[in-house]
């Protein structure tokens, strides 16, 4: 058997990466004897695997607004809404209806009642009250705007950052009803967190210095929604709006020098002053209610 080059086989060198095989190829970077098995097309010619992937490692990678790597495929958001659905189904199982799946015993212990959480201390309903839904329409309208604009909101901020603002929206959502609602009033459903997405997307609108009339239209036809439609918490969206605004302003406006570290501050210190406003809010309702109310 011949080489190309009218060579023997055995006369030319072996291929770095496996000595068993005989080539008259090189990489053009390193220029090593490489198989075809082993090179990789490369701007310049073509590169042996090692060499591609320390090129990979040098290039600078792409970065969102928010510093985060872009996520091709959305993986957090049909998760969300995967937990929410088998909390609904779980819910009008218990109940025997899905209309009226709110009288389930799982509907009792988790809808955030401001009572509850501040006399019980069961301080856990301000962030399951935002997995549960009152009959097929609540969820099903919110799984759709979860769907609609969540995938956009992961792929911007990467899955931890888009994970640590939609439970924060959704416990300023929580925190925002015990603040200024009736505390004999429950409040459920996940647009809590789903106006803190709106406020992100706002936010970064803002910061790119895009279009904001897209998003400002939504806001308007959702704040309409909320205040035609009865049964909706108002303040329990506006909570929501409002910390997710914040959280996204701490991700988009942090120092470029240790951003991720000032990006973790900045929403753990929202984090422990949510909780502060839970402890200070659950004390007054104890104080004013008293502890047989």
């Amino acid at each position: 058997m011949t080489a190309p080059y009218g060579q023997p086989t055995d006369a030319l060198p072996a291929c770095y990466r496996h000595p068993g095989r005989h080539t008259g190829l090189r990489c053009t970077r390193c220029d090593r004897p490489t198989c075809p098995e082993c090179l990789r097309d490369a701007s310049v010619g073509q590169q042996c695997v090692e060499c591609v992937n320390e090129g990979n490692q040098a290039t600078r990678q792409k970065v969102t607004v928010a510093g985060a790597r872009l996520v091709r495929q959305p993986v957090l958001v049909y998760a969300l809404i995967a937990a929410n659905v088998a909390i609904y189904v779980i819910t009008a199982l218990q109940a025997g209806s899905f209309a009226n799946n709110s009288d389930s015993p799982l509907f009792a212990e988790w809808v955030t009642w401001p009572r509850a959480a501040a006399l019980n201390g069961q301080w856990w309903r301000v962030v399951t009250g935002g997995f549960l839904h009152y009959g097929f329409i609540h969820i099903a309208v919110n799984m759709l705007s979860l769907w609609m604009i969540g995938r956009d909101m992961e792929r911007i901020l990467g899955r931890v950052r888009f994970a640590a603002v939609y439970f924060l929206a959704l416990i300023g959502g929580s925190i925002a009803v015990m603040l200024f609602s009736d505390p004999d009033t429950g409040a459920a459903g996940a647009s809590t967190a789903l106006y803190g997405l709106m406020g992100c997307y706002l936010v970064a609108v803002v910061r790119l210095k895009l279009n904001p009339r897209p998003i400002l239209i939504t806001l308007a036809l959702n704040v309409f929604l909320t205040f035609s439609l009865p049964g909706i918490s108002i303040t329990g969206h506006f909570g929501g709006l409002v910390v997710g605004a914040i959280a996204m302003a701490a991700l988009v406006y942090t120092p470029d020098k240790n951003r991720t570290w000032w990006q973790a501050g900045a929403l753990v210190a929202l984090f422990v002053v949510l909780v502060l406003i839970y402890v200070t809010r659950a004390q007054q309702l104890l104080s004013a209610l008293g502890p047989g109310s």
